[in-house]
C-alpha cells in the first residue's frame, strides 16, 4: 500500500465516521413547527405518569408507635480476647516497658485485626500513642474502646480514667474533669 492509498483510506474512514455522527434521524431532539423560537426552551417530552416529588413537609404524619429498632451505641458485652490477641498484647506490653511504642503499636494493630471489638486493645493502643505524644489519636482510640466496653463497668471506668489522663495532658482540664466524673458515676 502506497502513501497515497493510506491517505485516501484514512480520509474515507474519517468521512464515514463523521457522517455516522451527524445522521438526522437519530435520537437528537428536533422541535417541530414552522419557525423555531429560540427564546424559549422546548417543552420536554411527556410520559404517561407525571413525575411528582413528595417533600417531607408534605408527607402525612406517621402514627405514633414504637421507635424503630436500631443497634445500641454501646454493646452489651465487650469481646473477649482470643489467645492470639492475648499473646500480641503481652508482647506489646513488653515493648512499651522497653520504651518501644512504635513496635508496640505494630503488635497491637495485629491484635486489633484479630479481635476488632475488644476494648482492651484500643486502650492499650491509646497508651502507646500517649508515649509518642500523639494525644489526639490516643483520645480517639480511648473513645472507641469506651464504645466497645459494653456493660463491663471495670472496662468503662478504666477507659474514662484513661481519657481523663489524656485530656489533662493535652491541657483540657474541663474535659478531664468530665471524664473523671463519668468514671466516678460507675
Amino acid at each position: 500500500m502506497t502513501f497515497r492509498q493510506v491517505i485516501l483510506c484514512s480520509g474515507l474512514a474519517a468521512t464515514i465516521a463523521l457522517a455516522g455522527c451527524a445522521s438526522p434521524g437519530g435520537s437528537i431532539y428536533v422541535p417541530s413547527g414552522d419557525s423555531p423560537d429560540y427564546d424559549e426552551a422546548p417543552e420536554p417530552p411527556r410520559t404517561s405518569e407525571p413525575d411528582r416529588t413528595v417533600r417531607k413537609s408534605e408527607q402525612p404524619e406517621a402514627e405514633p408507635g414504637p421507635p424503630p429498632l436500631s443497634s445500641p451505641r454501646y454493646q452489651e458485652q465487650g469481646e473477649a480476647l482470643s489467645p492470639a490477641a492475648t499473646g500480641l498484647m503481652r508482647e506489646a506490653n513488653t515493648m512499651l516497658a522497653q520504651d518501644n511504642p512504635r513496635g508496640a503499636i505494630a503488635k497491637l494493630e495485629r491484635a486489633q485485626r484479630i479481635s476488632p471489638r475488644s476494648a482492651e486493645i484500643y486502650y492499650k493502643l491509646s497508651e502507646a500513642y500517649v508515649e509518642l505524644d500523639q494525644l489526639g489519636t490516643a483520645e480517639q482510640f480511648t473513645l472507641k474502646g469506651l464504645s466497645l466496653a459494653g456493660s463491663n463497668t471495670g472496662l468503662q471506668r478504666a477507659g474514662w480514667m484513661l481519657l481523663a489522663d489524656i485530656r489533662r495532658a493535652d491541657g483540657n482540664t474541663a474535659g478531664a474533669n468530665q471524664a473523671e466524673a463519668r468514671a466516678a458515676a460507675l
